[in-house]
């Protein structure tokens, strides 16, 4: 363990699977000036706190929390726990516990079933899963997000910027979660033009860049000229096609991908033949970010929500699009569909 503590401290390139420096946090005070009851880790499914999507808007909630309570990571701070395959997630959340972590979050339903086994064995301490709903337990909170809202969203926008018609929806895992993305894209898209052709495949990973590159490329080949990626780090290869043909068009000729999570809007910068554009049309946000802060600064205050299940939407700004490159037009639309859904009038499907 000290070993890793050392690797992770001096900032070692390569993320180590029990990576992670430890402390309680007892001894700092938060921006009220209370004192801190809590220590918090991040156990990470494969994609890592780098992935540019899920992950990493979860470690930058966090990291935003420690800045603004004065709380630092590293000892006597926050940290989180890699996991290079689902084999590390029990290892992990038992290196976590040994460390005296008083919460710790799991980030993605995959880590749902670890989660169930290691509450019980550590019952005084706190664990969140990200993505899912846990067993109900005290000491258990699940977070969800409506990811189909602002997908709907992201669905309005790409059939108002289409020129061919045809959208493309890049998955990671086909599973429930994502497949809530999949179902509010296609019903926006649809809620604009019935008559709309949405391709949907799936990466079959959250990791696999280039898988992501090569159904991206069917895509384009294939009149798409929209594709939403909502695949964590496999979506990377979307933005890294679309960047490739980019370049060898002007900007009025461009393919779009529209980002997933976070605002990938930098993600979409590139150098047209007629000089710099951006492609990111704009990115459907789930602010897991906001979670993480939200369910720590109740733990700071011994107000753990153990045993509930939290769920963010658009009327609590959970979920969002950004503004992205869309055209005032289309903005417009975006704006009065997302009214819609938060007055009652329109419905998402999730599946």
């Amino acid at each position: 363990m000290a070993s890793n503590v050392k690797m992770l401290l001096a900032g070692a390139a390569v993320l180590v699977i029990a990576g992670g420096a430890y402390a309680a946090l007892s001894g700092n005070k938060s921006a009220s000036g209370e004192s801190d009851k809590t220590s918090v880790a991040l156990v990470t499914d494969g994609g890592g706190v780098d992935d540019k999507s899920f992950q990493q808007s979860a470690w930058e909630g966090l990291k935003k929390w420690g800045k603004e309570n004065g709380v630092k990571q590293g000892k006597g701070g926050y940290t989180y726990y890699q996991s290079k395959t689902n084999a590390d997630f029990k290892t992990n959340y038992d290196q976590a516990a040994a460390a005296g972590f008083k919460n710790i979050y799991g980030i993605g339903f995959q880590l749902t079933s670890t989660i169930n086994e290691e509450a019980k064995k550590h019952p005084k301490t706190n664990f969140m899963i990200v993505d899912d709903v846990a067993k109900t337990q005290k000491n258990v909170v699940s977070v969800t997000f409506k990811s189909e809202q602002s997908s709907y969203l992201a669905g309005v926008a790409a059939a108002k910027t289409t020129k061919t018609n045809k959208l493309g929806f890049v998955g990671g895992m086909e599973s429930a979660v994502v497949k809530t993305f999949e179902a509010g894209f296609t019903a926006g898209a649809k809620s604009v033009n019935p008559d709309i052709q949405v391709d949907a495949q799936y990466v079959g990973s959250f990791t696999d860049a280039g898988k992501g590159k090569t159904i991206a490329a069917s895509m384009y080949q294939n009149g798409a000229d929209v594709i939403f990626a909502a695949a964590g780090g496999a979506g990377a290869g979307v933005f890294t096609e679309a960047k490739d043909l980019n370049s060898e068009k002007k900007a009025a000729d461009k393919v779009w991908v529209i980002g997933v999570d976070r605002d990938q809007n930098a993600d979409g910068a590139y150098t047209a033949k007629d000089g710099k554009s951006n492609f990111t049309l704009t990115s459907s946000v789930k602010k897991v970010g906001k979670a993480v802060v939200d369910v720590t600064e109740k733990a700071a205050k011994d107000k753990f929500p153990g045993g509930e299940h939290l769920v963010y939407g658009l009327d609590d700004k959970g979920v969002a699009v950004t503004r992205g490159h869309m055209s005032a037009a289309t903005w417009d639309a975006v704006q009065a569909a997302k009214k819609q859904i938060i007055d009652g009038k329109v419905e998402v499907p999730a599946k």
